[in-house]
């Protein structure tokens, strides 16, 4: 018979043996359904917990001038980014990056305190910043690699070149006009982390493929380093409100350098004045002065008169209605050519008295004035010239000597270099090309005719004119340079009270715009300067900033001086002898 207690543990066994079988029963179902019915859901799970979808962005293309110097590029950054759910002691670390990141504490507290994997927390810190921030040794601060635009010559342009946001995004210049072009693409894709949650790879290739393309300026870094240093020169000199200058080839319209002053740094715009960012070139208007005198020659010239026609300057003053009109010297007659030379207000009333209103505004309109010039940048002025039936008789005189009509500073370089483009109006350029991020041109730009504003032969007289202007007795003897014929305009204009009728007193703008050589125009320059003080005369403030650019800008380009002598005599027929 068996024993009782051996009984008992024989049932207790397989009591024990049933328990097990029932556990490994079920682990063998559990390890089932995970491993073969929800294989997928549980690696889907797995890959969720150790990755996690990144939206990245190529960097923004390049801005470069003409020789493919760098004005705008893109640097490595470094973005603070963080992790919420590993965050043990929110206020705690918001507190210690305050100092660090300069934002405020609730804010931080408010992201760190979210039911989140990512945070974005400061965006392109600095490296030093980035070495501070780490020493914390923060849990769940990591850092993201990130792009930051770079402008490596600081002002050089700037207003030219614009800036961008926090996004990345052009908010001025050229970076908001291509802002499409130079932004890079985005993607999202898929990156993994460690167990700390910190990123472990990011496609670098595959955002190299997503950088935006470049643009080629026509911009010369040289010349517009020339062109900045002596208008910063010149206004401080003069101690004037601010300053503007041009370089263009007449042959092709490209403008090898456009400075402002004051300038401002764009890596660090927030700390300027935005007044200063516009380009003002091409946004604002101003009345040109004299300089005007040569558009009304030039359309004297193509109706019929010739540069010995005479006019009788009223020994300095000559009355229109209520109005007098005077001369800085006083004329009996001059030819046109003198006129111009000697910049006589009367002689250009004359003129226009003679060629009438409406050929006026039909030629000023054929060398661009009251019309944009298409130029690449953004918010370009038409500048001011009213239509002819509104003109009275005051209107017309004042007019042709460059009062009672604004223009940009493009519109006025443009018009300038057609005369010496032997009267063919050119669209400006300020782009060469688009480059894709493998450095295949995408778009070029070509020099681009756009009508015959006068005829040649014309042009050339008003060239020789202009070339009196520049020579002895003239009024622009300070844009003289040795060796080279130049030709050119002084031009002084008193500014409009704001907001009033009327013109302010002692209040100027200083213009001069030429080119040179005479007989072979290389490049023209027009320099303008806003209320100068102690001098204010376009011959005596804008024109030896002309020459100081002229001569540093051929010596660059390697353009000989004539041979013979300094500048050739012109006849009143316009002929060199």
């Amino acid at each position: 018979m068996p024993d009782p207690g051996q009984k008992k543990i024989v049932n207790r066994i397989r009591f024990i043996q049933g328990v097990l079988i029932l556990i490994l029963t079920g682990l063998g179902i559990k390890s089932f359904d995970i491993q073969i019915l929800k294989a997928d859901e549980y690696a889907r799970r797995a890959e969720n917990g150790y990755s996690r979808h990144l939206t990245i962005k190529g960097e923004r293309g390049r801005i470069l001038d003409r020789h493919w110097n760098k004005l705008g590029a893109t640097l490595d950054a470094l973005t603070v980014i963080a992790d919420p759910l590993r965050i043990e002691a929110p206020v705690k670390t918001a507190r210690a990056l305050v100092p660090l990141l300069e934002m405020d504490v609730e804010d931080l507290v408010q992201k760190f305190s979210r039911n989140s994997r990512y945070a974005l927390i400061a965006e392109n810190i600095s490296p030093d910043l980035a070495l501070k921030v780490r020493a914390l040794n923060l849990p769940g601060i990591y850092f993201q690699k990130s792009f930051k635009r770079f402008y490596p010559n600081r002002e050089l342009a700037a207003q030219v070149l614009g800036f961008t946001g926090k996004e990345d995004v052009g908010l001025e210049g050229l970076e908001f006009k291509y802002n499409d072009v130079l932004e890079g693409h985005a993607v999202t894709i898929r990156v993994r982390r460690d167990g700390t949650g910190r990123i472990l790879d990011i496609d670098r290739q595959k955002q190299a493929e997503l950088r935006g393309n470049d643009i080629v300026l026509t911009l010369d870094k040289k010349i517009q380093l020339f062109t900045e240093t002596a208008l910063e020169e010149t206004v401080l000199k003069h101690q004037a409100k601010s300053g503007m200058a041009l370089v263009m080839r007449p042959a092709t319209g490209e403008l090898l350098a456009m400075a402002h002053y004051p300038r401002f740094n764009p890596n660090n715009y927030q700390e300027f004045d935005p007044a200063l960012f516009r380009n003002r070139i091409v946004t604002d208007s101003f009345e040109p002065g004299s300089t005007l005198k040569v558009f009304t020659a030039a359309a004297a010239l193509e109706t019929g008169m010739a540069p010995s026609t005479i006019f009788f300057c009223e020994n300095g003053r000559y009355r229109i209605g209520k109005y007098t009109v005077k001369d800085t010297h006083p004329h009996d007659w001059l030819t046109i050519n003198h006129i111009i030379a000697y910049s006589s207000n009367i002689g250009a009333v004359k003129i226009a008295e003679k060629i009438g209103r409406q050929t006026l505004h039909d030629y000023l309109s054929r060398f661009g004035f009251g019309n944009t010039t298409q130029i690449d940048s953004p918010g370009e002025t038409t500048g001011t010239l009213m239509p002819p039936e509104r003109w009275t008789k005051i209107d017309t005189g004042a007019i042709s000597f460059g009062q009672g009509i604004s223009v940009s500073a493009i519109q006025l370089v443009s018009g300038i270099s057609t005369i010496a483009n032997n009267g063919q109006v050119m669209k400006p350029m300020l782009v060469k090309k688009i480059v894709s991020n493998t450095g295949e041109d995408l778009k070029v730009f070509h020099p681009t005719p756009v009508h015959q504003a006068v005829s040649p032969q014309t042009a050339a007289r008003v060239k020789h004119m202009m070339a009196l202007a520049v020579q002895e007795n003239g009024t622009g003897t300070k844009a003289a340079l040795a060796g080279y014929n130049v030709c050119g305009k002084t031009g002084t204009a008193q500014k409009v009270v704001q907001g009033q009728k009327g013109y302010a007193k002692n209040t100027y703008t200083s213009v001069f715009a030429g080119f040179a050589p005479l007989q072979n125009p290389q490049l023209a320059v027009l320099v303008v300067v806003d209320e100068p003080r102690n001098k204010y005369y376009g011959g005596d403030v804008a024109a030896p900033a002309f020459k100081n650019i002229l001569a540093q800008s051929f010596n660059y380009l390697s353009i000989p001086p004539a041979a013979g002598s300094m500048v050739a005599a012109v006849t009143d027929q316009g002929e060199s002898l």
